[in-house]
C-alpha cells in the first residue's frame, strides 16, 4: 500500500465515525419521541462497521496460510469462504459492489430491538387505555460515551492523515536533494 492508500483508509474511518456521531445525535434528539411516522416510540439506532475488501491484506494472508480461529467454531479453523465471502459477497456476508479501497464503511444502521420504557402519564396524548406512555429506551450517558468514542476515533484518524501528509512532504524533500 502506498502513502495515499493510507490516507484513503483513514479517510474512510473518518467518514464512518462522522456517521456514527450523527446517529448518536439523532438518538439524543429523539430521546423523548413517543410517536413516530411508523407508529410507537422511537427506537435507538446502532451503527455497524465492516471492513472494506481492497488489496489483499493481513486477513487474506492468514486465510491462505491455512485458516484462522473463527468465532463460534471452538478451537477450529475457519475456511476462507466463511471469512472472505463468496459469490460476490464481502466479509461476513455483506454484499460487495465493485472494487473498494481498504478501510472501513458503515455496513448498516440497525434499530435496537429492546422494549420501550413505560411511564404512567394518563394526560399525555400518546397514552394508552391504561394511562401508560411508551418512551424510547435511550440513556443520555450511554449516548455521550458513544459520542466521545466517535469523536476520539475521528480525531485520531485526523492525526494519522496529518502524519501521512508530513511523511509525503518529507519524502518529496528527500527526492529533491
Amino acid at each position: 500500500m502506498n502513502l495515499f492508500g493510507l490516507m484513503e483508509t483513514s479517510g474512510s474511518a473518518m467518514q464512518a465515525e462522522r456517521m456514527r456521531a450523527e446517529v448518536v445525535a439523532a438518538n439524543m434528539a429523539n430521546a423523548e419521541t413517543t410517536n413516530t411516522a411508523t407508529g410507537g416510540a422511537y427506537h435507538r439506532q446502532h451503527v455497524v462497521f465492516a471492513a472494506n475488501q481492497g488489496e489483499p491484506g493481513f486477513l487474506d494472508s492468514m486465510v491462505q496460510a491455512g485458516g484462522i480461529p473463527a468465532p463460534g467454531i471452538a478451537g477450529g479453523l475457519a475456511p476462507a469462504s466463511l471469512l472472505t465471502g463468496s459469490q460476490g459477497f464481502g466479509p461476513f456476508g455483506f454484499e460487495q459492489h465493485g472494487p473498494v479501497a481498504p478501510g472501513v464503511h458503515i455496513a448498516q444502521v440497525v434499530e435496537d430491538s429492546g422494549p420501550a420504557l413505560k411511564r404512567y402519564d394518563p394526560g399525555h396524548p400518546d397514552a394508552g387505555a391504561d394511562g401508560y406512555v411508551s418512551y424510547p429506551d435511550i440513556n443520555p450517558l450511554t449516548e455521550m460515551v458513544d459520542l466521545m468514542g466517535a469523536t476520539r476515533a475521528y480525531g485520531l484518524n485526523s492525526s494519522a492523515v496529518q502524519a501521512e501528509k508530513s511523511m509525503i512532504a518529507s519524502a518529496l524533500e528527500i527526492a529533491k536533494a
